[in-house]
């Protein structure tokens, strides 16, 4: 890590109380409760047998998003764009993680963690919409019309607050 880096790391710590530690123990109680949930769960049993190099993968991320250290290399949007997940999978894994960050974080560790939480969920959700071939406005939301057995939807909801639109994939 550069020094520069090193610098910004140390401020957000400082600043934060966020240190390696605490980010692997909320990344590891985190992905307990995801394994166990009855939404999520199903979507990543499906894909990960391996649990630890996921983890680990997950600790350099966080790393990289919360202290902004640099570690992760990894491109997480051509990973969850093919899933088959709509904004109520998106939305119970922010409510898990905010969960999660504010039982084992103090606040202002737990505040940085959500608000970087939200960002990303917010970008996935544009990404795995796009991925679909739907365009969403700001503050619509992409579900699963037609998602049986976690099977990846044809169909599309974009919905916002004062309509719902229907839109279908694209056919080439």
């Amino acid at each position: 890590m550069n020094e520069r880096r090193e610098k910004i790391s140390r401020e957000i710590s400082e600043r934060t109380g966020i240190t390696e530690e605490l980010i692997e123990r909320l990344v590891r109680r985190f992905y307990d409760r995801v394994r166990a949930d009855a939404v999520l769960g199903p979507v990543f049993a499906e894909r990960i047998t391996d649990w630890e190099p996921h983890l680990q993968q997950m600790f350099a991320f966080w790393s990289s998003v919360a202290l902004k250290t640099g570690r992760y290399h990894g491109r997480p949007m051509q990973k969850h764009a093919p899933l088959p997940v709509s904004s109520d999978h998106i939305d119970r894994w922010l409510d898990l993680f905010e969960e999660t960050a504010r039982e084992l974080c103090c606040e202002a560790a737990a505040d940085h963690f959500v608000e970087q939480a939200r960002n990303i969920a917010q970008s996935l959700e544009m990404g795995i919409a796009q991925f679909q071939g739907v365009m969403l406005a700001p503050g619509e939301r992409l579900t699963a019309v037609d998602n049986p057995g976690s099977r990846a939807p044809a169909w599309f909801a974009c919905r916002n607050l004062s309509s719902t639109i229907l839109a279908q994939k694209a056919m080439p």
